[in-house]
């Protein structure tokens, strides 16, 4: 969001509203370092590769994902709950180092 000088948000707070969450999404905020996110479609189908590093920050709305850290890595990792751990997620091989495809 922007706003110019002297605009205001006014005071408020939200709704109690039943919301039924059928999948997890995340945003990754990466506060230092750099580490390449995999991409991959919902059906597990590796993408491509992007390299992240400090300042960014990534949504994750859909599909799966894994993240190799390139340097030492310090991030803030927001999800949507309630957040049930492992049987949260369905772990999968992640791709190899020579089908990598880094997008730039």
């Amino acid at each position: 969001m922007s706003h110019p000088k002297n605009s205001e948000i006014k005071a408020h707070v939200h709704n109690i509203i039943e919301r039924n969450v059928s999948s997890t999404q995340e945003v990754l905020i990466i506060k230092k370092g750099k580490l390449r996110l995999d991409l991959y479609s919902q059906e597990k189908e590796y993408i491509e590769s992007v390299i992240i590093s400090a300042g960014d920050v990534v949504i994750l709305p859909y599909g799966g994902h894994g993240l190799k850290c390139l340097e030492d890595v310090e991030m803030i990792e927001v999800k949507q709950g309630p957040y049930l751990g492992e049987n949260d997620k369905e772990r999968f091989a992640s791709v190899t180092e020579e089908k990598v495809i880094i997008n730039e």
